[in-house]
């Protein structure tokens, strides 16, 4: 995501970082896409996975797409871009490829319609498939429209092999 500030622009992605033993949220930031920072990300809502950056400020606020209880999604607003509290409920798993957790598959895309955001779910036997949510252009915690049924789910050739079941997105 491309942030000005006084005139400069700084690029942004959000990222789960892994020890070995734990996970975190944390930010990439880069002016140049030479030299980069990595920063932990802070707040109740960095203890978990799936924190995606929303593209542009809503609202005069940074929001990001969170998943802090591992299971549905969340909406969080913060002043400050690395701190960040818990978030309030969008959708949550309300179909059967989604009825184990929902989580997102990258930032926001802004349309004209609204914010388009990639989700997966999880159905059972782990059955990883992507769908979609379409959110309010102007209060994204208002969920317009979400897909029913999966956008992409794995073939049955795809059903077997070191992770099966599973199709992931990085993003858009």
């Amino acid at each position: 995501m491309a942030f000005e500030n006084a005139g400069q622009t700084t690029y942004y992605a959000t990222y789960t970082a892994y020890s070995g033993a734990a996970i975190r949220s944390e930010l990439l930031e880069t002016r140049d896409f030479v030299s980069f920072r990595l920063i932990p990300l802070k707040g109740a809502a960095a203890g978990n996975k799936g924190m995606a950056l929303f593209p542009r400020l809503v609202g005069g606020r940074y929001a990001m797409i969170t998943r802090h209880d591992n299971e549905s999604l969340q909406l969080a607003f913060s002043d400050k871009l690395l701190e960040w509290g818990l978030g309030t409920p969008i959708p949550k798993p309300e179909y059967p490829w989604e009825f184990i957790q929902i989580g997102n598959c990258g930032s926001s895309i802004e349309l004209d319609e609204g914010w388009l955001l990639f989700t997966h779910g999880v159905g059972p036997v782990r059955h990883y498939s992507i769908g979609a949510v379409l959110l309010d252009r102007h209060d994204p915690a208002r969920v317009i429209g979400r897909s029913r049924v999966p956008l992409v789910q794995p073939e049955k050739s795809e059903r077997e092999g070191h992770v099966p079941n599973v199709v992931y997105s990085c993003g858009a």
